[in-house]
């Protein structure tokens, strides 16, 4: 097992489970790689995929000296972030027979351990 460099970004403002969609693809992959083939996927959550990863190889680069190539997407994982808290002014919409139904302002938190790869 190589150096591990971990990278997070949290409160971003997209549903986990969209997000989830986008780094299925990219797990395992070599991080060029999984970079590259984000900037060409359609979805909404992969520019911010691409962007942490990108940031994960800077940080390998930089305090590890670790060569961007040897990198790989060894964990990549999004969880749920906070969300519009009940009872703190929940957004609502109207609903069915004079009721109202809550809208849910979902975020996630998603991170990503870059390992380097063993010769």
């Amino acid at each position: 097992m190589g150096t591990q460099v971990i990278a997070r970004v949290k409160h971003l403002p997209m549903s986990p489970r969209k997000v989830r969609r986008v780094i299925d693809v990219v797990r395992g992959m070599y991080a060029t790689e999984a970079v590259e083939t984000l900037h060409f996927m359609p979805h909404a959550a992969a520019r911010p995929v691409a962007k942490l990863i990108s940031s994960a190889i800077a940080n390998a680069e930089e305090n590890f000296g670790i060569p961007r190539d040897d990198l790989f997407v060894a964990r990549i994982t999004a969880d749920e972030g906070p969300g519009v808290m009940p009872g703190k002014g929940w957004r609502r919409r109207f609903g069915g027979r004079g009721r109202w139904r809550p809208i849910r302002k979902r975020s996630s938190h998603i991170t990503v351990v870059l390992e380097e790869e063993e010769e």
